[in-house]
């Protein structure tokens, strides 16, 4: 599972953010980035001690200083479901091209490049050459 298409499914849940220097963030996910920026609203902040305690209407925190997330289990089980979902579509898709008459496949004689239409290889091939 990606950690960026969790937290693109994150969104107005809530979230606990412990940062490298301690301090923890307790908010609801209203934005996220490709650097893993995040911003929270409804913010409780505790110092890194937890003697300090303080309710942020909204804060920015930016992913360098991140050093862990943690979502809500339902969260990490309805992303799971929706990547096997899509994966199994996928699959589903992938080899449905059957090849007809007339289209050319792996046995069927080559052209283009190279080649001339009886089957051998064409004289040069790059450029105009030496037409021998």
């Amino acid at each position: 599972m990606l950690p960026l298409s969790l937290l693109n499914a994150a969104q107005n849940k809530p979230m606990l953010v412990e940062l490298k220097n301690g301090e923890t963030f307790n908010g609801h996910l209203v934005n996220c980035d490709n650097f893993m920026n995040i911003t929270l609203r409804e913010v409780y902040q505790t110092s890194a001690e937890g003697d300090k305690f303080w309710k942020l209407r909204e804060c920015y925190i930016r992913g360098s200083t991140i050093k862990y997330l943690r979502v809500p289990d339902t969260l990490l089980d309805a992303v799971k479901e929706e990547q096997n979902r899509a994966r199994e579509a996928g699959r589903s898709a992938r080899g449905a091209h059957v090849s007809g008459a007339g289209q050319r496949g792996r046995g069927a004689p080559q052209r283009g490049r190279g080649m001339v239409r009886g089957g051998g290889p064409a004289r040069g091939g790059r450029g105009r050459g030496r037409g021998m």
